[in-house]
């Protein structure tokens, strides 16, 4: 055995000249019993005549199962454990002798683990205010409020606008038509143009506003462009609130007073805020346990590590409606610029995975259920042929996991020490 570099090994194999023949021999047999030899029936002719006629398939064919059972005998042996397709080199076959050939291929690294209990990291528990619950559900009373029809007046700051936007210039091809649009006078997601034209105009008016987008505005077909528009303005509305009051909070749900819902919101903010904090906690950790350690990755690993990666970045375009076949991706400058990031990603899940082995973490049926019965509810289909058709697919293995490196980066938060993040002073403006 001879290691060559990081996690590549190279293995000089010998298989015997018996072997060989009796491997040729069956091999044999094998293309005879299917062969059509005129003159013969299947199965019926010589296999001197097999031998010579077949000489290259059998060859091949004899060859192609010896290797693979001697290479893994060899690694057996050797208590290696291959993740690699193995490259063949040098191969002596010649008929009735032994078959010489070398193997080259990446093996599963070994490594042990540092101390995982006691890294520092910065984490501070999360504070709600009663200013963040007033803000939670004034958000709350604005999604649950109507629009109020007013007499025709001139429009003002605050008032909601129905409006129709016709574009008049700085667009290619056919005009830009949009009906019922609602534009609220200064609001915080207006365009101020659109706010300068609306004021002071009347149901019927019809004003102009000259609109530049900004270089990543969502809409492709605006983005980076000026454009002009006719503005018809339809009719003036008034945004009514329902009254912040319990029976506002019976609406809700299972509330029974307006207490209840503030205490309820209260909660649910500091859970976002927890859950936000504790996942940039274990990144940190995550980082720290890469640091910590230094060993040989599979180049196996980073190449699948890089694909997935780039898979889940096309898919996402896809879903927002790029055609990602008109891409022209150069696969090797994409695998250069994401190697030092995927064989972190990838030392990572090794070093998790070695710890939940080492603080013997598993998955319980009992969580897999619970997962379970929750994709159930959101693809409304029951438990039964959900289970079915992951295993089928395979998710369940990856929901196994997720599951449990959920529960790994869990145990490595909860014993870890937990240090107040160092305040960031900015430098004085120099006189």
């Amino acid at each position: 055995m001879a290691l060559i570099e990081g996690c590549k090994h190279a293995l000089d194999i010998h298989i015997p000249a018996d072997a060989v023949s009796v491997e040729v021999e069956k091999v044999v047999e094998k293309v005879r019993a299917k062969a059509h030899i005129q003159g013969f029936r299947p199965g019926k002719a010589p296999a001197s005549i097999v031998r010579t006629r077949y000489a290259a398939d059998i060859r091949q064919e004899a060859i192609e199962n010896l290797i693979p059972r001697y290479l893994d005998k060899e690694c057996e042996k050797e208590n290696l454990r291959m993740v690699s397709r193995p490259q063949i080199k040098d191969l002596h076959f010649h008929d009735g002798e032994a078959v010489h050939f070398k193997a080259e291929f990446e093996v599963a690294p070994e490594f042990e683990l540092k101390e995982t209990r006691g890294l520092q990291v910065e984490y501070l528990e999360p504070v709600v205010t009663d200013e963040d619950v007033d803000g939670r559900i004034n958000d709350i009373r604005e999604s649950k409020s109507q629009f109020v029809n007013v007499d025709p007046r001139p429009a003002t700051d605050g008032d909601n606008c129905l409006v129709s936007l016709e574009s008049i210039g700085g667009l290619e091809g056919e005009p830009m038509k949009q009906d019922e649009i609602n534009i609220e006078i200064g609001g915080k997601d207006t365009f101020q143009t659109f706010s300068d034209a609306l004021r002071g105009a009347e149901p019927g008016d019809v004003r102009q506003a000259e609109i530049t987008y900004p270089e990543d505005y969502a809409a492709e077909k605006l983005a980076g462009k000026t454009v002009q528009f006719n503005v018809t303005l339809k009719q003036i509305r008034l945004k009514e609130m329902p009254e912040l009051n319990d029976d506002f909070a019976k609406d809700l749900g299972d509330f029974q007073s307006i207490d209840e819902l503030r205490d309820e919101v209260r909660k649910s903010i500091f859970r976002e805020r927890e859950h936000a904090a504790q996942s940039e906690a274990k990144n940190k950790l995550i980082d720290a346990l890469v640091d910590q350690h230094e060993f040989a990755v599979p180049e196996t690993y980073v190449d699948n590590q890089v694909q997935s990666t780039i898979e889940g970045q096309l898919r996402q375009w896809q879903s927002q409606g790029m055609d990602v076949s008109k891409l022209k991706l150069d696969w090797a400058k994409l695998r250069e610029s994401q190697h030092d990031r995927a064989k972190r990603d990838v030392m990572a899940s090794l070093l998790l995975g070695k710890l939940a082995s080492t603080e013997s973490i598993n998955v319980t049926q009992d969580e897999m259920d619970v997962e379970l019965q929750r994709i159930s509810r959101q693809r409304r289909e029951p438990v039964a042929a959900v289970r079915m058709a992951m295993e089928k697919d395979g998710s369940l293995d990856r929901i196994a996991n997720r599951i449990l490196t959920e529960k790994t980066l869990n145990f490595l938060f909860e014993h870890a020490v937990k240090v107040a993040p160092v305040p960031v002073i900015e430098a004085a403006p120099a006189e």
